[in-house]
């Protein structure tokens, strides 16, 4: 597995990033949040692998359940680009449909298990 750097950005160009990571094992998730939007995920990594080259600015925060996870869109375009992750807090993972020059049809995915981690959280009416 190799740490190569990669270049990224959401549709519209807003938001550019560099992040070292491997791209395989490449996975998806069954939670309710990632069934819906169907993006392909890299390997976890630590943060300081990732670097918001432009557009910090335009990102906007989407949390739900219990507000672990931390999963960024671009506010003009709506493209997803990475999360940090409810597993484990320290780790992210970048969208690999975000990654410039790579396939994200051409990799074998396993799927993660977060519909296990999600909890109903109900809200006095």
């Amino acid at each position: 597995m190799s740490n190569d750097l990669h270049h990224g950005s959401c549709h519209c160009g807003a938001v550019q990033f560099e992040v070292h990571t491997a791209l395989t094992p490449a996975a998806r998730c069954n939670c309710s949040l990632c069934r819906r939007k169907g993006a392909l995920m890299t390997p976890p990594f630590a943060v300081a692998a990732l670097k918001i080259v432009k557009g910090e600015d335009v990102l906007t925060l989407y949390q739900f359940n219990p507000r672990v996870a931390r999963h960024y869109f671009c506010k003009h375009c709506g493209i997803y680009p990475f999360h940090q992750t409810r597993k484990d807090p320290l780790l992210w993972r970048v969208n690999i449909g975000c990654l410039d020059g790579v396939d994200p049809h051409a990799f074998d995915a396993g799927v993660n298990d977060g519909a296990s981690l999600s909890t109903v959280i109900l809200e006095d009416a």
